[in-house]
């Protein structure tokens, strides 16, 4: 597939998502000016100074002017301003796409602030985040071989959606489709449960009187298990809200697991832990080598 060009592309929220967007689109020569806008003057100037993007605006409406494509990176809650802000100014041609964790949210978003560009806009979601963020954090190759998921709205012409997976493409990434409501509970399962239990764990031990002597001792296991709590909050904070329906389904299905665990460690019931541990070891062997696929 062929690189796509784009004269001028508008990252608004220029941070890991989109200032790699941004560098990876430049890596692969598929676009001219990239113009910023931010919330924080610190981390747009080192935006500018990485390359990730080539001018900043102080607005959003100003950025998307006469923009091919446009990134909404910012945190979820914030899309219905950011939609809003920007509908009158985007140029019939552009693209606009997100970034967010969730969908069903942003797809109500886009429809209740975008009006006659609501067609113009193709949810997306690339699964390649990490614990840092920030400008500083972004970095060409970070959408390789990643999964991005587009969840196409009815009003999407053809032809729209296959420049939103060709942009994609040009990062390096695999696209795969859905819709927002499959996208959503699919999500809370693998990515915005185990945030929240990363969080809860390094808070609940945090608050204990003996909390110094905890982390003096934590070493790798605690640190791969908690390694996600070091995101971004108020990203997070925003994925929870948004998608708390499904995101409380799924807590409740790991309490229910917790608990059965409980009685097998409280009876000492050796062999059924074993059985356990072995068949989630295997699990993860499995997806670790490859064998699951959408």
């Amino acid at each position: 597939m062929a690189a796509p060009r784009y004269g001028r592309i508008a990252i608004i929220g220029v941070g890991l998502i989109g200032g790699s967007f941004a560098l990876a689109l430049k890596r692969a020569g598929a676009c001219g000016e990239v113009v910023g806008v931010g919330r924080d003057p610190a981390n747009l100037r080192i935006a500018l100074e990485r390359g990730a993007i080539d001018s900043s605006e102080p607005d959003a409406a100003a950025a998307v002017k006469n923009a091919d494509l446009v990134l909404v990176s910012t945190p979820v809650a914030q899309f219905g301003k950011t939609f809003s802000s920007i509908a009158a100014s985007l140029a019939p041609q552009a693209l606009v796409m997100d970034a967010g964790s969730t969908k069903q949210d942003v797809v109500a978003a886009a429809r209740a602030h975008l009006g006659g560009c609501l067609k113009q806009f193709v949810p997306a979601h690339p699964i390649a985040g990490a614990e840092h963020s920030g400008a500083a954090a972004a970095r060409a190759d970070l959408f390789d071989g990643k999964r991005v998921v587009l969840a196409p709205l009815a009003e999407n012409p053809d032809a729209l959606v296959r420049r939103a997976e060709e942009a994609w493409v040009a990062c390096g990434a695999r696209v795969f489709r859905m819709s927002a409501a499959e996208h959503d509970a699919v999500f809370a399962a693998v990515s915005h449960l185990p945030h929240l239990l990363a969080y809860a764990l390094v808070h609940e031990l945090s608050e204990r009187g003996d909390a110094a002597r905890l982390f003096g001792y934590a070493a790798g296991g605690f640190r791969d298990f908690t390694r996600i709590a070091s995101s971004h909050p108020e990203m997070w904070r925003d994925i929870c809200a948004a998608n708390r329906v499904a995101l409380l389904a799924e807590m409740d299905r790991y309490v229910s697991k917790l608990a059965a665990m409980r009685t097998l460690v409280e009876r000492g019931d050796a062999a059924g832990l074993e059985r356990v541990f072995a068949d989630a070891r295997a699990a993860r062997n499995r997806w670790l080598a490859g064998e699951f696929s959408p």
